[in-house]
């Protein structure tokens, strides 16, 4: 707006790369031409370093080539929750665990807006799936919702004020999110405290007034007017108090005033340096899955690689993530310059149609070498923003390739490229060994070679479960829902909850992650301090790590809490704290997370906020969540649980509460008869709501007096 002296200023899309379009944008969906950019490792890929000061790297590195770029806010990151591992935009995300999600997420945050750039968390909330994404209903209950999809959103909100929230597509219990005024404004703004700006996902509103009224502040793309003249009849006809347009108004230009110092920036960086963080990024990066003694890649060996992937490479998703790399590492290319000659054969092509003659080719290869690599994937065909998958299975073409060379040679390595987890159950029988490398970023090639010859010591741990089958994952009977609607049917057992409470065999669980060296963990320490009553309770946990292998390398401590004895339906653990440690060989260290009160919590829906119940709780520590060898049981002291009584309150929750009873009792001395105060017939009525009970002659209270009961507590509880 030129007469008011207010610029325009670029956002771009960036959770792993900036995709910046110069000029007038006319693609707002973006697959149009952007200009060079480091196009780093997926988020899915990151994740995997269960290393947020990597990402802080990262993110500083995104800040500076947005600065570059006159960029003023980067779209990202994304912290959804991967619900099923159909989701085409899975790689675009962190993990199935909120509390992981949240520490990565923070990490590029604050990277990022360290160099004076904004960032935009996304997408609020619970946007699980690509079928339907626009207009589908998620029903999801309170707990669900507040222990699972929304605490990632919480954590990083609550430690690094991101500039702006990106609102997304879908509908939360019949509302969409850009007009639920229950997600935006009372608990985002009020609870959370978020005080930039809310942006809409690109065409997420639906009603601008709606929207305007519940807490978005930015709608995009433009509407080339038709919402300005909606919400201005609004505020003429006093549907909208012009107090309401004031206050989004002013945060736009807010947002306008922290970026619009990027317009009068003359900076530059260096893409090879960016290019070097990208390498280091993927290979930390890469999970080793299986190794039965054949990597790191002898010298001596030869090797041959099998694949169209190692000389094609899918390095990113699909979607409006997508980046014009600065350059792009070729996998065999960077093997060669390192062991000197390597064979190599595509076996197979990415658009399904391979042939006899490719197959043969790769099985004879095979058969010439010591070892030969396969590398196997999914192409981008499979996995993408706009649609989901329809199974968790690599094309068979490629299996059916990996099957004849393990015919062919007994000394296989399986290199997987994917932006999601997938079915092992025909890979990990003909693997002698098996590296998980994702979509791992313009680099991922070298990041590679640098794993499988041991430049580089693996390090990289699952931030999400592979199932044995799709089918034992917890939402396969509610994903992708139908009629519009998805049932949230599992709660908060996503993920390794859903299969540790079902005792559920996994292909791999989650925090899995081999190395070249081995280590051990020892001497759990547990430290109670504070108090449930004012919110200050924490366990200060100490372990000792060693390095008892030849190799330096880096391992893991996962701290994980379960609370047995709960009243509600709790999974058997859940991971709560976490640090990466890297040791040189034979080295120890003593390894300090602290948890607090959040950690032992649980959302009543009952109480309406989280609580802590009295008891015994577990603290495990190990290096994946099915190996967890160090245990120590705390008892934590907590009052009883102040639920509010109403006339739907049964007799047991009112005589329970030592108010209530005295209420009844008195209430009971007024000429009631004694019957709910007798044992035995407490007892067998103990479960009835106090209002059916008024119902029955002769049992104690009559409608009138249950609600002089209630009207006493409410008066008592008020006045304390």
């Amino acid at each position: 707006m030129e007469r008011l002296g207010i610029p325009k200023l670029m956002l771009s899309d960036g959770p792993h790369g900036l995709r910046p379009q110069p000029g007038e944008v006319t693609d707002h969906v973006g697959v149009g031409d952007s200009t060079p950019a480091t196009a780093y490792p997926t988020a899915a890929a990151v994740a995997s370093t269960w290393n947020p000061e990597l990402l802080h790297r990262i993110g500083r590195a995104l800040g500076q080539e947005a600065r570059a770029a006159g960029i003023s806010v980067v779209l990202g990151p994304g912290i959804n929750m991967k619900r099923s591992p159909l989701g085409g935009r899975n790689f675009e995300y962190y993990s199935e665990d909120p509390f992981l999600a949240g520490e990565m997420a923070r990490g590029m945050v604050d990277g990022v807006q360290e160099r004076g750039i904004g960032t935009s968390l996304k997408h609020y909330v619970a946007n699980n799936q690509e079928t339907e994404r626009l207009r589908i209903d998620v029903q999801i209950d309170e707990r669900t919702l507040r222990e699972i999809y929304l605490p990632a959103f919480e954590r990083v909100i609550g430690a690094s004020q991101p500039w702006t929230v990106m609102c997304s597509y879908n509908k939360v219990n019949g509302t969409s999110v850009s007009q639920n005024h229950y997600l935006l404004t009372k608990v985002l703004r009020e609870e959370f405290g978020f005080e930039g700006v809310v942006v809409s996902d690109w065409g997420a509103v639906y009603d601008p007034v709606a929207a305007l009224q519940a807490g978005t502040d930015l709608e995009m793309p433009p509407t080339q007017g038709r919402s300005a003249q909606a919400i201005i009849i609004a505020v003429q006809n006093g549907e909208v108090p012009m107090s309401i347009l004031d206050e989004r108004v002013r945060r736009v230009l807010e947002l306008v005033s922290r970026g619009m110092h990027v317009l009068e920036l003359d900076e530059s960086y260096s893409s090879e340096e960016h290019h070097a963080l990208a390498r280091e990024a993927a290979a930390e990066s890469i999970v080793l899955l299986k190794n039965e003694d054949l990597l790191p890649l002898a010298t001596m060996r030869s090797v041959g690689v099998i694949g169209e992937f190692a000389r094609s490479p899918r390095y990113q998703g699909a979607g409006s993530s997508q980046v014009h790399a600065t350059q792009v590492e070729i996998m065999v290319e960077e093997l060669e310059a390192v062991m000197g000659d390597v064979a190599f054969a595509p076996g197979y092509t990415l658009d399904g149609c391979s042939s006899e003659l490719l197959m043969h080719e790769a099985v004879e290869l095979a058969r010439t070498v010591d070892t030969a690599v396969v590398v196997l994937g999914l192409p981008g065909s499979f996995e993408s923003e706009g649609f989901d998958r329809q199974h968790m299975r690599l094309p068979a073409d490629q299996i059916a390739l990996l099957r004849r060379v393990a015919e062919a040679n007994p000394d296989v390595v399986v290199v997987l490229v994917n932006g999601s987890a997938v079915e092992l159950d025909e890979v990990t029988p003909h693997a002698n060994a098996l590296v998980e490398a994702w979509l791992g970023g313009q680099a991922a090639g070298g990041a590679i070679a640098d794993v499988l010859t041991g430049k580089v010591n693996p390090s990289g741990r699952l931030a999400e479960t592979f199932p044995v089958r799709l089918e034992d994952n917890s939402s396969y009977l509610n994903f992708p829902g139908e009629d519009l609607i998805v049932r949230y049917g599992e709660g908060v057992f996503i993920g390794y909850r859903g299969y540790d409470a079902a005792s559920q065999d996994v292909a791999f669980p989650f925090g899995f992650g081999l190395s070249y060296t081995t280590f051990q963990m020892s001497d759990l320490r547990v430290q109670l301090s504070g108090a449930v009553e004012d919110g200050t309770l924490n366990a200060a946990i100490t372990v000792t790590v060693t390095n008892t292998g030849d190799l330096d390398g880096a391992e893991v401590v996962q701290i994980y809490v379960g609370d047995p004895d709960a009243s509600v339906a709790r999974p058997p653990r859940e991971l709560k704290g976490f640090q990466k440690v890297f040791l040189p060989a034979g080295a120890s260290k003593d390894v300090s997370i602290r948890l607090d009160q959040r950690a032992f919590s649980y959302w009543s829906q009952r109480c309406a906020r989280w609580v802590v119940e009295a008891g015994e709780f577990t603290i495990e520590a190990g290096n994946h969540s099915r190996n967890l060898p160090l245990v120590q049981t705390v008892t934590v002291t907590a009052p009883p649980l102040a639920e509010p009584l109403t006339p739907t309150s049964t007799l047991g929750e009112w005589l329970t509460d030592p108010l209530g009873r005295s209420l009844i009792e008195r209430e009971v001395a007024d000429g009631q008869p004694g019957t709910i105060l007798d044992p035995e017939v407490g007892e067998v009525l103990a479960s009835m709501p106090l209002v059916t009970l008024s119902t029955f002659t002769g049992v104690s209270l009559d409608f009138d007096s249950v609600h002089r009961v209630h009207d006493a507590w409410k008066e008592r509880t008020s006045r304390s």
